[in-house]
């Protein structure tokens, strides 16, 4: 039997679903649990390698494959061929051990780079914990990477080793190898229909079956130092080379610990986390978070498609759903319709990243899941999710919710002198800013010192996002600084515009800019994608830019419309103002490897 709760907020009715004999939320919010959070007794309740220190791989697989946990499902993989594979916590324990063995066998020492190239595939997952294992450093990329993107991250990552499968190393590593004199490995991986070729072995490019068969299935993990480089992750600035994030085992600390507070796991959850590991939701979230909870994970190895998704949902029982914006929107236009097809009754918490999640997004999850979306809020330099909806909380559609525990989060505006003002007064924009120390926090931008010192001010990590703070202590994304628009002395953030003109029924997604204007220095243009039912026309437009002025006011409201087919995403779902902008002015596109439909990647929602 279902119950509810519903509460009024913004004028929206946002509504609490639950059933009877749903475990309470792991975060009540009667304060109690943050007044008395501790990164040590988090700590502890992980356990520590034998040998001492802290081990990822371990705290993930060993610790439940050794207890009563050893034959639960940990991974379930759904192919896009709906083929099925599952691995127990047993059955993990000895797959990665293997993977570690085979590394060790080939001489790859801690603190190695190993890059994976795979698509969701079970043997990504097996060869992310079994590097952890070795002590070596995983290193994911997307596998809709072209040959250049791959090329520079190895360079700067100094990969020794990769994993990928014959079709994408033909494609897009045997193209720029003679640039890779680092590389010394390469382990294919045969696929059901893509065999290894025997001209492409030798030469250090090595059978994943027969590394895997020849190696013992018993690992003893090395101890651990919790410091030690567990994790590179890249990330693409707007121009210049990409920057390789680096995180260490410590991260396992956060990541458990958001697993219990943000996405609220608890046993016995079937979890399904949407994004690649390519990005860093992916491996956070998609391999690690709900590994060291001992629930079951679901990965699907497809593209989005609306109707496999609800049969996901449905067919494996999924409790907890992590997706992004862009996924959301997708399903939002298909139409509500398409999910009544389907039971969906065992979903209790949906979260939402990648981008913020619009107010009508949130609106439209209570419409159709009888609970709202869960907006929340972190980049790949802080490791793990930082602010969130709970699922205690009311949530204020639009807003990214509050500080986890152990968080602390302010809005800062940068003095002449170079110094740090703290914002103080609600609902005022400035930069989101946060106080150093959690686990998971980025310990470096690899061969970058002076830039990764930049990110650091006054006893603050600067994320570069613009936001601002209400009186109820929930923060709101602005913008990205570089996203901010100047028009006629106002400071407007695009997403405000975006998520005004999404309400209209005609919007599916929008993406705003500002363009040049020799008067008020900043126009606000949008580009908008079409529902279902809508053909382009300039009355549409008309009617449109009316419907932005009735909601923003004429000082915020776009003064210039442009529906387009598509709008650029990354693959992690945010909207690229930026190549939108570049695009606009006829300026140089930067790093775009990142970019959804960039060439050779898939078709799809961000995932």
């Amino acid at each position: 039997m279902a119950v509810t709760a519903t509460t009024t907020l913004f004028g929206f009715d946002v509504i609490r679903k639950g059933a009877l004999g749903d475990p309470p939320p792991n975060l009540p919010e009667d304060g109690a649990a943050r007044a008395a959070f501790d990164w040590d007794a988090v700590r502890a309740e992980l356990d520590g390698l034998p040998a001492g220190g802290l081990n990822l791989a371990h705290e993930a697989v060993d610790r439940h494959a050794a207890g009563p946990l050893a034959d639960r499902e940990a991974l379930r993989w759904l192919g896009a061929d709906d083929a099925q594979r599952s691995f127990t916590y047993r059955d993990l324990k000895r797959a990665t051990a293997r993977f570690a063995n085979a590394l060790e066998a080939l001489g790859v020492e801690r603190g190695t780079r190993v890059f994976c190239l795979l698509g969701r595939v079970p043997e990504l997952y097996v060869a992310a914990l079994g590097t952890l294992k070795r002590g070596a450093v995983f290193a994911p990329l997307f596998s809709a990477f072209g040959p250049e993107p791959i090329q520079q991250r190895m360079e700067i990552g100094e990969g020794r080793v990769l994993v990928t499968s014959p079709r994408l190393y033909r494609r897009k590593v045997a193209p720029v190898r003679d640039r890779l004199p680092g590389l010394e490995h390469v382990i294919l991986v045969p696929g059901t229909e893509d065999p290894i070729p025997g001209d492409l072995l030798g030469d250090g490019v090595h059978d994943w079956n027969a590394v895997m068969d020849a190696a013992s299935e018993d690992y003893t993990i090395a101890a651990t130092d919790p410091e030690s480089l567990a994790l590179l992750h890249f990330t693409s600035g707007t121009t210049g080379l990409p920057k390789g994030a680096m995180h260490v085992h410590q991260a396992a600390v956060h990541h458990y610990a958001t697993g219990l507070y943000a996405l609220d796991f608890h046993d016995h959850d079937v979890f399904w986390c949407t994004a690649d590991p390519g990005w860093v939701t992916g491996t956070s979230y998609g391999i690690l978070a709900p590994l060291l909870h001992g629930i079951t994970n679901v990965v699907d190895e497809a593209e989005f498609d609306a109707e496999r998704w609800y049969r996901i949902l449905q067919e494996q029982r999924v409790t907890v759903w992590y997706t992004a914006p862009t996924a959301v929107r997708m399903l939002m236009k298909v139409g509500a319709d398409v999910a009544k097809g389907y039971d969906l009754s065992r979903l209790r918490f949906i979260g939402s990243v990648g981008e913020p999640l619009n107010p009508e997004a949130v609106v439209w999850g209570n419409e159709t899941f009888g609970m709202p979306i869960h907006d929340n809020w972190w980049q790949t330099e802080t490791g793990g999710i930082m602010i969130a909806n709970t699922r205690a909380m009311d949530v204020k559609p639009g807003s990214m919710g509050r500080p986890l525990p152990g968080i602390t989060a302010g809005i800062v505006a940068k003095r002449d002198d170079g110094g740090l003002d703290v914002i103080d007064d609600p609902d005022v924009p400035g930069e989101l800013a946060l106080r150093p120390g959690w686990p998971s926090m980025f310990r470096g931008y690899l061969h970058r010192e002076e830039r990764y010192r930049q990110a650091f001010r006054d006893g603050w990590y600067l994320t570069g996002d613009l936001a601002k703070r209400d009186a109820d202590g929930y923060f709101w994304f602005v913008g990205r600084a570089d996203d901010l628009i100047k028009s006629a002395g106002h400071l407007i953030g695009p997403f405000e515009v975006e998520s005004a003109l999404i309400e209209h029924p005609a919007v599916a997604e929008a993406g705003v800019i500002g363009v040049p204007d020799p008067v008020a220095g900043e126009l606000v243009k949008a580009f908008v994608t079409l529902a279902p039912g809508y053909e382009a026309s300039d009355a549409l437009k008309l009617e449109l830019i009316g419907h932005g002025r009735k909601k923003l006011g004429p000082a915020v409201a776009p003064k210039m419309i442009e529906i387009v087919d598509a709008l650029p995403h990354t693959r992690s779902g945010k909207i690229m103002r930026r190549l939108l902008k570049a695009r606009e002015l006829g300026l140089p596109e930067g790093d775009t490897s990142t970019l959804e439909n960039a060439p050779g990647a898939p078709k799809g929602a961000a995932s």
